[in-house]
């Protein structure tokens, strides 16, 4: 029963089904009788729509089951038979080749979504001598040796150096640790104990380590700095999951191309990213980047609460975009930070505008150093004593505010309809 098993999940997942019918059992030789005494292993699903499904639906209890049972199928044959499933040719030795596992983990590496990711952990793990000691009443021999596994150790380093994604990267790093190896991520800890860690120049493979090591740590991610690390936007890349894992990303001063902005900001709008604040200051954004930014913050997706663009290059159609922001519905975005910037007249006009929209649900908005001019105060002025706008701190310190534009400021804030509780004005504070 288990190598059927084995075979459905394999077949199956070759063809990327999660769930399957009577006759792809039968076709493997599982009697629907008989498997329901192993229903621990799977479950049948009975769909509701009978017209559409007049059959009943069968799935494993969960994917890894499935993953597990696959590779569990595709080492029993190659060790029993030689047969090699993933190239499905015949090889002439019963016993393990480099080809096979380096084979899988190029499979693995080529297969879209990462479907083949957890089958390829489970393979490798198959070859310890250890786990092959519990299968012994599933082998007719064992196949597997110590300078086989390292040369398929050698094999994923040589491949991590490679242009591949982050989650490949990480996938391959489970797969050392699959394999006993950890030699990258001592390497990596030793460099952090060192201090050496933001001063060295980090290879693909050490960043691809370092991020394994922050995401298998058991600590929250409560905070990325990612200056502590390195300055690169290669390695911004290659730790991109790190981003997407933190609640604080603090990117400031990584010159950050459009590029590496465009994937960056995929991870903002994924559903899975847990971010709340990301820090950009520094870092010479072109408007098509905040355009970029902008529709990320806008993603129902999005969880983000706090972005910071300090001494940012911002535009009129930067402005724009962000006002698009602040008005949107769906935006969580609740402060702004776009300070020591020489804001242009039609851009404090433009975010002005999406203050005042219903949706905009920002209350805190950092101006310092902006040196504003009076109609620039003016446009703030119609914020401060708009009903709709949730703005409840406004940052203009260290600005050198004209007499008239603090006067406008002063009528806003006299109005009835103001909700503003703190103003930081030039060097004082005043509270309502």
């Amino acid at each position: 029963m288990m190598e059927s098993l084995g075979k459905l999940a394999f077949d199956q997942l070759q063809k990327g089904n999660l769930i399957f019918y009577e006759s792809d059992l039968t076709e493997c030789g599982i009697d629907i009788r008989a498997a329901s005494v192993y229903s621990g292993v799977f479950t049948q699903i009975f769909k509701e729509e009978k017209q559409l499904y007049q059959n009943k639906v069968f799935c494993f209890v969960h994917l890894s089951v499935q993953e597990f049972l696959a590779a569990l199928h595709v080492h029993l044959t190659f060790i029993n038979s030689g047969l090699n499933l993933l190239e499905e040719q015949q090889t002439t030795s019963m016993l393990f080749k480099p080809s096979f596992h380096q084979g899988a983990v190029n499979k693995a590496l080529e297969s879209p979504n990462g479907y083949l990711d957890l089958f390829l952990r489970f393979l490798l793990g198959l070859s310890l001598q250890t786990n092959q000691t519990l299968l012994q009443g599933l082998l007719t021999q064992t196949g597997s040796s110590s300078q086989t596994n390292q040369e398929t150790v050698q094999y994923i380093k040589e491949k991590l150096s490679e242009n591949l994604s982050a989650e490949k990267s990480i996938n391959l790093f489970h797969c050392l640790i699959e394999l006993n190896d950890r030699s990258l991520v001592e390497e990596i800890q030793q460099y952090r104990t060192s201090g050496r860690l933001s001063t060295g120049k980090l290879s693909s493979a050490q960043c691809s380590a370092l991020t394994f090591m922050l995401l298998s740590s058991e600590k929250d991610l409560d905070e990325f700095d990612f200056k502590k690390y390195s300055a690169s936007e290669e390695a911004l890349l290659r730790m991109l999951p790190v981003v997407k894992a933190s609640n604080k990303a603090l990117l400031s001063s990584c010159n950050v191309s459009e590029e590496g902005c465009e994937n960056l900001l995929s991870v903002v709008s994924s559903q899975s990213c847990g971010l709340r604040e990301l820090d950009l200051s520094t870092n010479s954004l072109k408007a098509s980047a905040v355009r970029l930014l902008s529709a990320a913050v806008e993603s129902p997706h999005a969880k983000l609460n706090i972005l910071r663009l300090n001494i940012c290059e911002l535009s009129e159609e930067n402005c724009e975009a962000l006002s698009s922001v602040l008005s949107s519905q769906s935006s969580s975005l609740t402060e702004l930070d776009l300070s020591i910037r020489k804001l242009q007249d039609s851009g404090v006009k433009l975010l002005s505008a999406g203050l005042q929209r219903l949706n905009c649900k920002l209350n805190t908005l950092r101006l310092s150093g902006c040196n504003l001019s009076e109609r620039s105060c003016e446009a703030l002025s119609s914020v401060l004593s708009s009903q709709s706008s949730s703005l409840r701190e406004l940052d203009l310190s260290n600005s050198d505010l004209q007499d008239s534009g603090v006067k406008l400021l002063s009528a806003g804030l006299k109005s009835s309809q103001c909700a503003v509780e703190t103003l930081r004005s030039g060097f004082k504070l005043f509270h309502r």
